[in-house]
Order: C-alpha cells, then sequence, then structure tokens
C-alpha cells in the first residue's frame, strides 16, 4: 500500500513539473484524443445534414471543409499548449503552404475550379453534361475532380481546373433533350409518305415527347439519297433508348412501306 502511495506522489509530481517530456506525452494523448473527437463531430454533422436533406452535391465538399478545419483548429491548440507561439506557428504554415501551393499550382487550380461548380453549380449529381469533348452523366463531383459514367459505361475523372474554364452542355436543367437523327431515302421515293410513315414511328414511341412534337424535314439532297433530318424530344435518361430504338423502328417502317433507302452510288458516263 505504501509503494502504491508512493507511485501516485510520484506521478503528481511529475504531472506539476515543467518537463518537456511531459508537455509531449499530454501533447499527444491530447491529440489522439481530439483527433477522435473531430472525426465523431464531423459524423453527426453528415448525419444532421442529410436527415435535413441537405444538398447532396455540396454534403461532402461541407464535410470535408468541416473536418479539415476543426483538425486544423486541434493542431494549434496542441502546439499552443507545447508553447509554441501563434504568430511563429501560423508563420511557418504561411510559409509552407507557399511552397506547397508553387509545387501543386495544378492541384490548386482544380480545387478553385471545385469551389467555383460548387458554389454556381453549372450541373449537378445524375446530369446528362458534355465537357472537354467527353459525354456522360455525373456521378460524383469531388473538391479536385468530376466523375462521370460514359454511355459506354466508362469512368471518367476530369480535372474541376480545366471544367471551370472551358464549356459546359447540360442536357438534364431543361428537363427535355432532343435527338437529332438523318435517315436517307431514295430519290424516287414519295417524300410525303416516309414523312409520314416516320412520324407515327415517332409518335407511337412511349419515350419521346409529345410536347414539343416530332418533327421531320428533308435537311440535304445528298449524292445518292434525299436526306431527312428526324427531331424527336425526350428525356435526358431516355436518350440512348429512343436513338437506338428509333433507327431500328424507322428501317422497319420503310421497309414495309416500300420505300428505298439506297446505297451510295455513282452514275458513270462512258463516251467514245
Amino acid at each position: 500500500m505504501e509503494k502504491l502511495k508512493a507511485l501516485i506522489a510520484q506521478i503528481s509530481t511529475l504531472l506539476q513539473t515543467d518537463s518537456i517530456l511531459v508537455k509531449i506525452i499530454i501533447a499527444i494523448i491530447l491529440l489522439f484524443i481530439g483527433w477522435n473527437i473531430v472525426s465523431i463531430l464531423a459524423n453527426i454533422i453528415k448525419r444532421t445534414l442529410s436527415k435535413r436533406k441537405f444538398d447532396a452535391t455540396l454534403l461532402p465538399f461541407v464535410i470535408n471543409l468541416a473536418l479539415w478545419a476543426m483538425r486544423a483548429l486541434l493542431f494549434i491548440t496542441v502546439a499552443s499548449y507545447l508553447g509554441v507561439e501563434t504568430t511563429s506557428f501560423a508563420a511557418i504554415i504561411g510559409a509552407v503552404s507557399f511552397a506547397i501551393g508553387l509545387a501543386l499550382q495544378g492541384a490548386l487550380a482544380n480545387f478553385a475550379g471545385g469551389v467555383l461548380i460548387l458554389v454556381n453549380r453549372p450541373y449537378k449529381v445524375d446530369d446528362l453534361v458534355e465537357m472537354q469533348g467527353e459525354l456522360g452523366v455525373v456521378k460524383e463531383i469531388q473538391i479536385f475532380n468530376t466523375i462521370l459514367l460514359s454511355p459506354e459505361n466508362k469512368t471518367i475523372i476530369m480535372p474541376n481546373g480545366a471544367i471551370s474554364n472551358g464549356n459546359i452542355t447540360n442536357y438534364t436543367v431543361e428537363g427535355l433533350i432532343r435527338v437529332d437523327l438523318s435517315v436517307g431515302i431514295s430519290y424516287s421515293a414519295d417524300i410525303k409518305k416516309a414523312k409520314e410513315i416516320i412520324t407515327n414511328i415517332m409518335l407511337s414511341e412511349s419515350n419521346v415527347l409529345k410536347s414539343p412534337a416530332p418533327f421531320v424535314g428533308v435537311s440535304e439532297l445528298a449524292d445518292s439519297c434525299v436526306n431527312l433530318a428526324v427531331r424527336p424530344y425526350t428525356s435526358p435518361e431516355n436518350y440512348w433508348d429512343v436513338y437506338f430504338d428509333l433507327y431500328e423502328q424507322i428501317k422497319i417502317g420503310l421497309d414495309a412501306g416500300g420505300i428505298e433507302i439506297p446505297f451510295p452510288q455513282i452514275d458513270v458516263h462512258m463516251s467514245k
């Protein structure tokens, strides 16, 4: 019993001293405990915002921002406990940040682009977009990159810096999209009959919108055929279904109606 009392007394004496070793041990303990508390708080914030139906596009960014802000505050608090002057600490952080900034200019540009995208919101998750020459559905908006899923089911990772400085075409924002098709018929075919057949096919397609009304018109008198512009409207998520189904149904319908879809041909005149 006397030995235990002596040990407790020694520990108490040690904790009351200004030993740098003791401070480092306490700082590590505080850092460990604080790190776990910060993680718990971040999860609480995430659950709270999710229950309040916070925007799914902004949620990961807000959580990460809050997480790193609390971690930075934790590091500053622990450093202050160890006797590091706050002003000196801020100067060190500034110098390190400047050096990192020079080394990671591209990453910082992507970070700034991500902030601009999240603030201006030219697109959101599940939108069908075209940007930087790529077409796909937005699956995730990260702080540095935007992830698309292409029609070929390929994952496309695009840097936000390039996106924010380029053209963005959002096919979802208006709630409908026009499908542009081109069908060629022979010069001897009945144009009015061909237009009627194609129009009826579009009107019978369940995914084609009735308003705006689908359109068929002559777009070009080509070398071997008369090209018809076929312009139905649909919702963005049904774009590819309409695109492929209509081409198939138009081919079947024109064949049944006796409308020829000619092969490319060249007339050769020979003279003696």
